[in-house]
């Protein structure tokens, strides 16, 4: 059995206010005074304060953009190319400083023995495993492998790894870091998908340090993992590439499906555990949006706030694909310590292409 030891995470330096983006994206995608209204709606509905991305543009004046041409229809609009070059110059970075966030106190660099990095809103090679590695100067040795393109269930899949590499080494320090510049890849088309990924997306990186049980320092046990595929939803949640960067389907349809399916896959879950779901103390939901986490609340008939960490998150950030449910964990295991938490059994989930449903159970 393996340890979360430590979570580390980290945002782009420009903050922008929910309001902002909606008049920069009013500028591009509303034609009348009709598509304005709509979109205000959407955005007031989407219980979202904030987003942060490495583009500055979204909550400036139009003669200071820097990343989109100054022009009302965006032409010449960026390629797939100036966005990756973009994603070169700033997915290392900003991975190291959630890194350090993350081994503050608790290791050096030096004894981290394997390397996990997840990613889908970027790709290269050498890719960010390696930039990673130059940047911390880690031993050239160092065991690493990638996550790439599961989208925002990617993180538990990497949790996953890492515990079982620690059931086969009793030595190891696994470090995960999980970053995404969602807002690289903003499309102007007005089409629903696009509207609904420009609401909601964000840029961010979290980092997870995993050891296993022998290790002296404390942490959140991984109990157990499970997944499962709903063919069903297979094209209502996809990730594609385009000549003009990465394209978003988000039906408004997966809510409905997260509603139905949601309960019986925490019961086929934990099947093979010795808990019940009245037994689960903290719900550690990746906040997809407003609507899956009502679509949650749901299907388990919550009453009482469970999904209080994930709204949190969902309002200070948005949606930042594979490093939002860390960072919804990181605000839990920081109420453990502050409350001195001795017993806690968290469940976790999220979702992303397939359509995939990605679980774990942790416990104090």
């Amino acid at each position: 059995m393996s340890k979360i030891v430590s979570i580390g995470t980290a945002v782009p330096g420009f903050r922008h206010e929910q309001s902002s983006i909606l008049h920069f994206m009013q500028r591009i995608y509303a034609f009348n005074e009709g598509d304005k209204r709509k979109l205000r709606f959407l955005y007031n509905q989407s219980s979202i304060d904030a987003r942060y991305s490495v583009i500055s543009d979204y909550s400036r004046p139009l003669p200071e953009w820097r990343f989109y041409p100054q022009a009302e229809n965006l032409d010449p609009f960026p390629s797939l190319e100036q966005r990756m070059v973009y994603y070169q110059r700033y997915a290392g970075p900003l991975s190291v400083d959630a890194i350090r966030n993350c081994l503050e106190g608790k290791i050096r660099d030096k004894e981290i023995t394997h390397l996990i990095t997840v990613s889908c809103t970027g790709m290269s090679a050498p890719g960010l495993d390696l930039q990673v590695m130059e940047l911390l100067d880690l031993p050239k040795t160092i065991y690493r492998t990638s996550v790439n393109f599961m989208g925002c269930y990617a993180a538990i899949h990497a949790l996953k790894m890492a515990d079982a590499i620690c059931n086969t080494n009793t030595s190891a320090k696994v470090l995960i870091v999980c970053t995404e510049l969602c807002t690289l890849h903003f499309q102007r088309e007005a089409t629903i998908d696009n509207i609904a990924s420009s609401l909601l997306f964000g840029d961010g990186s979290a980092a997870v340090l995993v050891t296993p049980d022998e290790h002296k320092l404390r942490g959140l046990h991984l109990n157990n993992f499970y997944s499962e595929v709903i063919p069903k939803g297979k094209k209502d949640m996809a990730w594609e590439l385009s000549s003009t960067g990465f394209l978003m389907t988000l039906s408004g349809y997966v809510p409905e499906l997260i509603e139905e399916d949601f309960e019986p896959l925490v019961k086929r879950s934990l099947q093979n555990t010795a808990i019940s779901p009245d037994k689960i103390t903290h719900w550690c939901v990746h906040p997809g949006g407003k609507k899956i986490l009502e679509a949650i609340h749901k299907s388990l008939q919550f009453k009482n706030g469970e999904l209080r960490n994930s709204y949190d998150v969902l309002r200070r950030y948005g949606n930042m694909s594979s490093p939002t449910i860390l960072f919804v964990l990181k605000e839990m295991m920081d109420e453990f310590v502050h409350q001195h938490t001795e017993n806690a059994t968290v469940y976790g989930a999220a979702f992303g292409p397939g359509l995939t449903m990605e679980t774990f159970v942790a416990s104090m």
